[in-house]
This record gives structure tokens, C-alpha cells and sequence, in this order.
């Protein structure tokens, strides 16, 4: 089974994605924020990262660089509401996926399933 780590400070936000994304069959660890997923990063393997970029005491890009050099093979995705964000966000984690709010839970459904379809593939 896939597992996500979910990083998001608002707390409905993150409840309403971790139900979605378990409701699709991935098993999803949910906090939030970038200081509460570190430790988790350290101790467990996660397939995927999925971070708001602007949370408080550490943001997602520094979440996901610093998931980059402790777990190398985990995905990364973030979402976020604001488009210069996005952009930086590009520019320093070239190779994360990103999902603009707002967005329909099918469609985070989807880009996840994207991310993962040569893992899925792989296991016929």
C-alpha cells in the first residue's frame, strides 16, 4: 500500500484530504506542519510527501529539501493557494509535482494515482 505523509496546517483542510485519500486506498499519515513531519520522515518510509507549501515555523520547500536528502525515493507534491509561492516552489523543488487550491478531491486523487502508475504498472 502506497503511503502518503500529509503536511498541512489547517486542520479541516488536512481532515477532509487524509478522509479522500484513504477513501482512494492509500494509507496516510497526516500533521500539521513541517516540524511535526521531520521526525516522521526520520523513523518511517513514506511514497509520497504531500505538503502545503505556507505553513508557520517551517514551509513546505524546506520540508520537502530536507525529505529530499533523508529519503531520496519519496515523491513529493505540494498544494497551495498562492501562485508566487508556486512558483518558487518550481524553481527550488524542480522535481515536485504541484496542485493549486482550489481543487476537487478527484482531481488530488488522480495526481496521485499519476505519480504512481509505473509503481502500479511494475506490480502486474
Amino acid at each position: 500500500m502506497i503511503r502518503i505523509l500529509l503536511a498541512e496546517d489547517d486542520t479541516a483542510m488536512r481532515t477532509y484530504l487524509k478522509r479522500a485519500l484513504e477513501q482512494a486506498g492509500y494509507s496516510v499519515a497526516a500533521v500539521g506542519s513541517g516540524t511535526e513531519a521531520l521526525p516522521l520522515i526520520q523513523t518511517e518510509i513514506f511514497d509520497l510527501l504531500l505538503s502545503d507549501i505556507v505553513m508557520p515555523e517551517m514551509d513546505g520547500i524546506e520540508l520537502a529539501q530536507r525529505c529530499s536528502d533523508l529519503s531520496p525515493s519519496t515523491k513529493v507534491m505540494f498544494i497551495t493557494g498562492f501562485a508566487a509561492v508556486a512558483l518558487r516552489a518550481n524553481r527550488e523543488t524542480p522535481q515536485a509535482k504541484m496542485l493549486s487550491k482550489p481543487f476537487h478531491l478527484k482531481d488530488l486523487v488522480l495526481e496521485v494515482e499519476r505519480m504512481f502508475e509505473d509503481v502500479a504498472a511494475a506490480s502486474l
